[in-house]
């Protein structure tokens, strides 16, 4: 016999979805919000900034491109590039055949002269006697006197040339004229130079200068007396002092950069000339605090960061005040303040109060 299908009470099926509804609420309302990993950064505010670094050489201030006076062959070469050399030392010297011969034809009129002058002198004189005794006529004796004011000119003359062709005889023979060092080499043994043609390039080591180029766009704070640190590329460690003392009044049309000559001041003895070295500048600068750009929350009309609690274990969020943006970093004014810490990633999936666990140093 076929027995008739159960019925529930009609109210029983929206008892039971009500039951689950309110456990499944009960789960939920349970469960603890998610901690979300973050990383951080410690506010640091930032009173200076530092203008460079830019890579320069150590350069002498004074240095001579020196020539030999007279022209003539090469013979000798006594000093090379990064002898230190004192002066009146001999760096080079001509071939002295020419010039020599110079000299004794110069040494040879001087006798001439000298010859001529007696002559006349004693022409003159017998003349006066004669004119004295009525015996010659004026015309006679001034014709006499003028010959030998001709024989006394010549004679200058002679020993004029005579000095010439012994100076220019010294001029063979090339000498520092200062102290100084040896930094380049424009011609050998044998070749025939000019004269004032350079030969040689004699620096003076005592006053060294840092030598650099900087960007035309960043000279606006640049003067004269203006102090860098400066520190040896290799060693790092060692540094000096240089104070601006020129700047290159028009920029290179290339790299538009302006060169800057800077003045060490008591550099240790590691700066030499053709040293490599960075200059730089601590420039000090209003209060700011520079935080990565991933850091900043733009939403809802508002620019803001999360700051951890003291304990580590949330964020809030707080409204900052932004001063400047570029590709990598925010520069805030305010709404933060040294030591406290920021989220720097995943700004975006945090909320008030959300409970946080702070990466390992170095994650």
């Amino acid at each position: 016999m076929r027995q008739p299908p159960l019925r529930l009470p009609p109210r029983l099926p929206a008892l039971l979805a009500l039951v689950v509804l309110a456990g499944c609420q009960a789960k939920e309302a349970e469960a603890p919000p998610p901690v979300r990993p973050v990383l951080t950064t410690k506010v640091e505010v930032r009173t200076a900034e530092t203008f460079g670094p830019f890579a320069g050489t150590v350069e002498p201030r004074y240095q001579t491109q020196a020539g030999f006076r007279v022209p003539g062959r090469m013979v000798a070469r006594d000093v090379y590039v990064g002898d230190l050399v004192p002066k009146g030392a001999r760096l080079a010297a001509l071939d002295p055949t020419v010039l020599q011969f110079a000299v004794t034809r110069a040494r040879a009129d001087v006798a001439d002269a000298e010859a001529q002058l007696a002559n006349a002198s004693a022409v003159e004189a017998r003349q006066r006697t004669l004119f004295e005794g009525g015996n010659v006529t004026q015309a006679a004796l001034d014709g006499a006197v003028a010959s030998r004011d001709t024989a006394a000119a010549r004679l200058a003359q002679a020993k004029a040339a005579l000095q010439k062709a012994t100076d220019e005889l010294g001029y063979a023979t090339l000498k520092a004229d200062v102290d100084g060092v040896v930094t380049a080499w424009n011609a050998e043994i044998g070749q025939v130079v000019s004269a004032g043609q350079a030969v040689v390039t004699l620096a003076r080591p005592d006053i060294r200068e840092a030598v650099v180029d900087i960007p035309d766009g960043l000279m606006a704070g640049i003067k004269a007396g203006t102090a860098f640190t400066v520190a040896l590329q290799a060693a790092p460690t060692i540094t000096a002092t240089g104070r601006v003392r020129e700047i290159g009044p028009l920029a290179d049309p290339a790299t538009r950069t302006r060169r800057v000559r800077m003045t060490l001041v008591d550099p240790p003895e590691a700066f030499r000339l053709g040293t490599t070295i960075t200059v730089a500048l601590d420039r000090a600068t209003p209060p700011r605090i520079t935080l990565p750009a991933t850091a900043l929350l733009d939403a809802e009309k508002r620019s803001s960061v999360w700051i951890v609690a003291p304990d580590g274990k949330t964020v809030s969020r707080r409204d900052v005040t932004v001063v400047h943006r570029d590709e990598g970093t925010v520069t805030l004014s305010d709404g933060v303040t040294a030591g406290e810490t920021v989220v720097v990633a995943g700004v975006h999936s945090l909320k008030d109060g959300q409970a946080v666990r702070l990466a390992a140093p170095g994650l």
